[in-house]
């Protein structure tokens, strides 16, 4: 399925639609219009291929990255009463000088 063909704005300030290549000339602009007015996105050749998010909405999006998910799962496992032994294992131990 090929991406939304959207119009192409004259303005970018107004829509948060930038063609790429003025994308790339107001890079800095387009990054505070992210912060302060929301998700811009990038076209190219009319259709849309990026979005540029702020911190805030990647974070709110995607989530931080705490490892909960997956001990949750790890909980919530049909085999979460499974014991594993594992052999102690013992090795020689080498002088070192500090």
């Amino acid at each position: 399925m090929s991406p939304r063909r959207v119009q192409q704005a004259s303005r970018p300030d107004e829509t948060g639609r930038w063609q790429l290549q003025e994308a790339k000339a107001r890079f800095s602009e387009v990054v505070r219009r992210a912060v302060e007015c929301g998700p811009q996105h990038v076209t190219v050749n009319g259709e849309e291929r990026a979005v540029v998010l702020s911190t805030e909405d990647y974070v709110r999006l995607r989530g931080q990255p705490t490892g909960r998910a997956l001990v949750d799962l790890m909980a919530d496992s049909p085999l979460a009463d499974v014991i594993f032994e594992h052999p102690k294992v013992k090795g020689p131990v080498r002088a070192v000088t500090l």
